[in-house]
């Protein structure tokens, strides 16, 4: 759609925002940005600083222990591009988070792994191959564009 020029961010309601915030800002290092509160001075959100453009609000007060299911409607799950798998895996291990699906190649011929925060929001990490199918897409559009 002509006029959007970028994904600026993503939001999630989190059960424990200290946890949440270990998990984010410490564990996978998101910075944080700033804090938003409410009239009363309770904390309304966190900001936290994927790129200079892209980031992740993070609001306290979930109703749920765990996000819903696969088959839920609403988001399914988040995904940051990666540029090398294999060392963003070995970092977010030794900081003492666990895989919930191991390195493998996906249907779009990216490899991906996944993991979920505290409360059950699914995240994939996916290092983009040269040839993979949202690229030979994206080479069609721009073909399509200029013809």
């Amino acid at each position: 759609m002509k006029g959007i020029t970028g994904y600026g961010h993503a939001a999630i309601k989190v059960v424990d925002i200290d946890k949440s915030l270990e998990f984010w800002r410490d564990r996978m290092g998101f910075p944080e940005m700033l804090r938003l509160h409410n009239d009363d001075g309770s904390l309304w959100l966190v900001y936290l600083r994927l790129t200079d453009d892209q980031y992740l609000e993070i609001f306290p007060g979930a109703e749920n222990d765990r996000a819903p299911g696969w088959n839920a409607n609403g988001v399914n799950h988040l995904c940051f591009n990666i540029e090398d798998l294999d060392g963003t895996v070995q970092r977010i291990e030794a900081a003492g988070i666990e895989l919930y699906s191991p390195i493998k190649m996906g249907a779009d011929g990216n490899r991906q792994a996944w993991i979920e925060d505290p409360d059950g929001n699914r995240v994939e990490l996916m290092e983009m191959a040269p040839d993979c199918l949202q690229l030979q897409a994206i080479k069609r559009l721009h073909a399509a564009d200029s013809a």
